[in-house]
């Protein structure tokens, strides 16, 4: 990447995970915090927990569409205000519903997708896969640290204290936009990062992405449910109170880090992405099976722990490589969008039931419903299709515009390695599946280049 462009990967990454940070903080702590509330029982503590996850999933891609007409930053800016007030009701809130009325409006403000198209525009297509990467592995670090840092200030400052300091970063994220991204020279839509609305029909109807994006939302869904418990075992088996609680989860996401990276390489290099991947949502319901039967024991507790973080990690890391495999070339952008939405109603859901399993069934009841997920998923992932490991290539046509793209288009798939070619006239661009192994990256740019 050229300069600029590593300064404006790194500065959006900034933003996306300073708000990410202080939602994923929450996690840890919040059950025992929201038990004193007035007004709270378990099923108003789960819909407390989750209920962002609504309001984000259903405004984060209306917000990129919006981005495209009234520009990037100021949706950026305004859905981080949206962040801040939420953030603030929360903090101020002495009863539940006014906490969920804070989270509802914290998830108001869904500007991921914009963060995405952004980065889109200030960066040149042969160097945006490198960006998205940063970016993504900046929204992996913030979830570690998250977890680890959520007990550690809640011990200092308090659960309305880490509200209070996701005013702070929301204002912090303002900042960096203002001044540090730098302005986009023009914005268009991308259809390799973000959502077009005349695509998602047939994006829905497409098995294998729904597939995926029922494992993403079923992963979110168990991590959400899971953490109205499982602070509440960690103190009674272990006799660790949740502000100490970082001493647990530090250890459990090292060891998890260590599994994701010869996960990946075994599922990406060695081309064994389906076995990893069953593998790994097979470990996610026996972790939630092990909960169940044995988490009044400290080394069943810890290892159920560690295999289902182990797990979610790779899930996390493999789930976005599979949408873009799976994905048609010129709707990359489109099936990541419903992925992420996907995402954002696991959450809610997750709080939703888990919260309604909890008041009804006690933590017993929570793991139930957690497994149930994790087989119904298992079966989904079992009886998926093998990956075809195709990745997404954009190539500027730079030569005679004027002449057939398809014409065009039917001379790129005749390129080794090549598997889909589709030309977008008004973009200029060609949308590429190919194989990396085999794909003929200079003969494909001179046809591009010859228009």
């Amino acid at each position: 990447m050229q300069k600029q462009e590593f300064r404006a990967a790194v500065a959006l990454a900034a933003v996306f995970s300073v708000r990410l940070l202080g939602l994923f903080m929450i996690y840890p702590v919040f059950a025992a915090y929201a038990r004193n509330l007035s007004g709270a029982n378990p099923y108003l503590i789960g819909e407390a927990l989750g209920i962002y996850g609504l309001s984000q999933g259903l405004l984060q891609i209306p917000f990129g569409v919006l981005s495209d007409r009234v520009g990037r930053k100021v949706m950026i800016v305004s859905g981080l205000v949206l962040f801040a007030a939420g953030s603030a009701i929360a903090a101020l809130s002495t009863s539940i519903g006014g906490v969920i009325i804070g989270r509802a409006l914290q998830g108001a403000g869904a500007v991921g997708s914009v963060i995405l198209a952004l980065v889109a525009d200030l960066t040149v297509e042969e160097n945006r896969t490198k960006a998205m990467a940063l970016v993504g592995i900046t929204i992996g670090a913030s979830f570690m640290v998250a977890l680890v840092a959520g007990p550690i200030a809640a011990n200092f400052i308090g659960v309305p204290g880490i509200f209070w300091l996701m005013v702070a970063l929301a204002l912090v994220g303002i900042a960096i936009t203002e001044f540090v991204v730098p302005n986009p020279r023009r914005v268009r839509v991308h259809r390799d990062a973000e959502a077009v609305p005349a695509l998602i029909g047939a994006a829905l109807r497409d098995r294998e992405l729904l597939r995926l994006d029922f494992g993403i939302f079923a992963l979110h869904a168990m991590l959400t449910a899971s953490f109205l418990v499982v602070p509440g075992l960690l103190g009674a088996t272990l006799n660790v109170p949740v502000r100490d609680q970082w001493v647990v989860y530090l250890p459990v996401l090292l060891v998890s880090v260590a599994v994701l990276l010869p996960a990946i390489i075994v599922a990406e290099k060695y081309r064994r992405m389906k076995g990893v991947f069953v593998g790994a949502v097979a470990a996610l319901a026996a972790s939630q099976l092990m909960l169940y039967f044995g988490a009044a024991n400290l080394f069943v507790l810890l290892a159920a722990l560690v295999v289902f973080f182990s797990a979610f990690n790779v899930m996390e890391a493999s789930l976005p490589s599979l949408i873009t495999k799976s994905a048609p070339a010129e709707a990359k952008g489109t099936a990541m969008g419903l992925y992420s939405s996907a995402q954002f109603l696991g959450i809610f859901v997750g709080g939703i039931v888990g919260g309604f399993a909890h008041q009804h069934g006690g933590g017993a009841g929570v793991f139930v419903l957690t497994t149930a997920i994790a087989l119904l998923w298992l079966l989904a992932a079992a009886t998926m299709a093998q990956p075809s490991y195709l990745t997404t290539r954009l190539l500027p046509i730079v030569g005679d515009r004027k002449r057939d793209p398809e014409i065009l288009a039917a001379r790129l798939r005749q390129v080794p390695g090549v598997a889909e070619a589709v030309i977008v006239a008004d973009e200029n661009l060609a949308y590429l599946k190919v194989d990396s192994r085999s794909f003929d990256a200079a003969r494909a740019e001179a046809l591009a280049e010859a228009g």
